[in-house]
């Protein structure tokens, strides 16, 4: 998905395991950047399933740590994508990406599928400052963690920063202030579109399965129900007011219920299935090349 910019203030580093741009305005101080850097290090010490001093790693076996502030809210949007998706989207799936290689030494060694905890409620808990995980599990948010964090970083630099600005995460970015003409990578070919999405303010993330892929059809997008990757729907784009929201239905859409779910959310959403044609949601204002 690339972007287009007026001339600006570009700031370009790699962090959670992809590459990050910043465009603003006004060019960004150092401690604009070190304020970016800390909230992206404190969510990544937090969530991370691939760091070892995690707090999600440090509860892996069982156990409780001080919550860090957005887990109820994020288990909340979990526990709305579950019911949407009919359990396919589920915050334990760490285990079941890692037995198909997506582990945290990134062996893309396949050991088969195993469905996540179907029970994931019992398991893990934000509540009383305490994030509790009862059993053996890894959570993982990627469903919805990268769009979270792409709110937290355009959050830190509004507070800091004049003028307008962009937030792009790889695929999931904010805007405010600045029309963005964003194009719509194909999924099976990186040098073409299938569209062109025009955003002046809020979020627009996309998914797509030729990326994280690996092995013979394998790829980050699991049904949790099976633990096997999702087949029917090769890429999805959403938007939405924030990043977050925009990144759950991003990943609602490769599902039944996902077209409901951003309804509910008042999200708009393109999504291509794997042997081509294209959907996209009412008062869609995506331009597609179909």
């Amino acid at each position: 998905m690339s972007v287009s910019t007026l001339a600006s203030h570009r700031w370009e580093f790699d962090a959670i395991g992809t590459a990050w741009r910043v465009d603003s305005a006004a060019p960004l101080t150092g401690d604009d950047r070190a304020a970016v850097s800390s909230v992206v290090d404190g969510f990544d010490r937090e969530w991370s399933r691939f760091r070892p001093d995690s707090l999600v790693r440090q509860i892996a076996a069982g156990g409780s740590v001080a919550a860090p502030p957005d887990a109820a809210a994020m288990l909340g949007l979990y526990d709305a994508l579950d019911r949407a998706t009919g359990g396919s989207v589920n915050p334990l799936v760490g285990d079941a990406l890692a037995r198909r290689g997506y582990d945290a030494a990134y062996s893309l060694l396949d050991r088969g599928a195993e469905p996540a905890p179907g029970d994931w409620r019992e398991l893990v808990q934000a509540a009383d400052g305490s994030l509790t995980l009862r059993g053996p599990a890894i959570i993982d948010v990627g469903a919805i963690g990268k769009g979270r964090l792409v709110d937290l970083v355009l959050g830190v630099l509004r507070s800091r920063v004049e003028g307008w600005l962009v937030v792009d995460a790889s695929g999931d970015l904010a805007v405010d202030g600045v029309a963005q003409r964003i194009a719509l990578e194909h999924p099976y070919d990186a040098r073409r579109a299938i569209g062109v999405w025009t955003l002046a303010a809020g979020a627009l993330c996309a998914s797509a399965t030729n990326r994280r892929a690996w092995g013979d059809g394998l790829h980050h997008v699991l049904d949790a129900r099976t633990g096997h990757p999702v087949r029917e729907y090769a890429a999805t784009w959403a938007v939405a007011a924030d990043a977050m929201t925009a990144d759950a239905v991003a990943t609602a859409l490769f599902f039944e219920g996902g077209p409901r779910f951003a309804a509910a959310r008042g999200a708009a959403w393109v999504r291509m299935r794997t042997d081509g044609p294209v959907e996209w949601s009412p008062h869609c204002e995506a331009e597609l090349f179909v």
